[in-house]
């Protein structure tokens, strides 16, 4: 499986998700959703950092794609932001983080959950 069915299937697919993405957690792109522009790896590194530190984050917010989202919480493997009426949710696996947004229609503990469990399976298949 390719790692871009696992963003249309896993994330897209779901219905739970409006733009999903997969990096390194150095920063390369894995695969992403269509027009979704995570510049990585400076936004990926800035999110991996602040799941240790999340001082950055709380004083200057989480951009993805170049959009800015207002810190709500972190821990040592996720990261929360919120724009309006949008979320996003990133979560860390091994050697990855899977990205996930989802605008009004979406509820957000659902985008949370395709997230972690996308980011749960990763993680126990070594990535």
């Amino acid at each position: 499986m390719s790692w871009q069915s696992y963003v249309d299937d896993h994330l897209l697919g779901t219905g739970h998700v409006t733009q999903g993405a997969i990096c390194g957690t150095d920063g390369s792109m894995w695969a992403a959703s269509a027009g979704f522009d995570v510049r990585a790896p400076p936004e990926v590194s800035k999110i991996v950092a602040g799941m240790d530190d999340p001082s950055a984050l709380q004083a200057g917010g989480v951009y993805v794609g170049g959009q800015k989202y207002m810190f709500i919480s972190s821990d040592d493997r996720n990261v929360v932001g919120k724009k309006g009426s949008n979320g996003l949710f990133v979560c860390k696996a091994a050697t990855c983080v899977v990205v996930g947004t989802h605008d009004e229609n979406i509820q957000g503990g659902n985008c949370n959950t395709c997230v972690g469990n996308l980011a749960d399976y990763l993680q126990n298949n070594g990535m």
